[in-house]
């Protein structure tokens, strides 16, 4: 086999050089399309809601007049629905994903149920929303309340935080265990003072990724009946409702809702395009919402690393 000359080998370097500028540039000027698309999209979406960025906006409820109509009930529904979504899905997928990857044993049961629940976390969202109807709903006679919106979330994302917790304690070094387990320490003590303090950061991403996928479904919430128009807010615990009565601690789990997905849907599908204004700001708002979930994920993650002596 003849030897490549010094000049061969120089060419052969300077084409591969090429080809992988070449791909660096494609990916740059993807990644930059990509952000032009969404600043332009954020920038008309604040250009048409400005307007409406008043304290009026937050504090109002919906109304048939544009220039009057609030998402007052919309925030609030959503932040309750979230927190009982994230009070049902959190710690229940937590445990899941750890029973499965430090306690569960190795055979066809334990694959199966791998294998569904990666199947779980791709199934549309209208699938949960007609489970959630027959179970919540009718079957266990929670009707149309936050009760049955956050327990449907739940099972929205519950396959994200599983899998997610798993691939963070996977993560984990397996010395971390042997040291532990060698010092006499039980598989309990292992899991709760070592396995869960380290993949903390990592299970934070995946639960914040699935409560921000949850607080911008509709579907499933239409399914089960969310409201398009409510002019009130769930009873606040120990307050006097109108019939004299007090409310209790967990009244408002049980009452009507609506939340801001849904409200964007109603005011996006009115014919005045003054509500189209509203619709921008409300995004616009969600948007916030999002951005605010994970900015603390982020933060709560930097500082749990920040922690972590290993």
């Amino acid at each position: 086999m003849q030897a490549l000359t010094t000049e061969q080998i120089r060419a052969v370097i300077a084409r591969g050089k090429l080809r992988d500028n070449i791909f660096k540039a494609m990916g740059i000027f993807c990644l930059a399309l990509a952000l032009i698309v969404i600043v332009a999209l954020v920038a008309d979406m604040v250009m048409k809601g400005s307007e409406r960025f008043t304290l009026d906006f937050f504090l109002n409820f919906a109304s048939r007049r544009a220039t009057q109509a609030g998402i007052l009930s919309a925030w609030v529904g959503s932040l309750l629905v979230m927190l009982v979504t994230a009070l049902a899905a959190v710690p229940l997928g937590v445990a899941a994903g750890l029973y499965l990857e430090e306690y569960a044993k190795r055979n066809w049961l334990t694959n199966v149920i791998e294998i569904n629940i990666s199947n779980l976390a791709a199934v549309p969202s209208i699938v949960y929303g007609l489970l959630a109807l027959g179970i919540f709903v009718y079957q266990f006679g929670f009707g149309q309340s936050i009760m049955s919106a956050g327990l449907t979330l739940a099972l929205l994302i519950l396959p994200i935080i599983i899998v997610s917790t798993r691939e963070a304690i996977r993560a984990i070094p397996a010395m971390i265990r042997e040291g532990s387990m060698a010092v006499g320490a039980t598989r309990w003590q292992t899991c709760r003072y070592h396995i869960v303090p380290y993949a903390m950061p990592g299970i934070l991403t995946g639960v914040i990724i699935g409560l921000a996928r949850a607080i911008g479904e509709t579907a499933p919430i239409i399914t089960i009946g969310a409201l398009t128009f409510i002019a009130f807010l769930p009873p606040a615990p120990f307050t006097t409702l109108g019939d004299g009565s007090t409310a209790g601690l967990f009244d408002w789990v049980f009452a009507p809702f609506t939340v801001m997905p849904i409200q964007i849907f109603n005011w996006t599908s009115r014919p005045d395009p003054a509500f189209e204004v509203n619709a921008a700001a409300a995004g616009f708002v969600l948007m916030a919402m999002v951005l605010s979930m994970n900015a603390v994920a982020i933060w709560l993650r930097y500082k749990m690393r920040k922690n972590i002596k290993w």
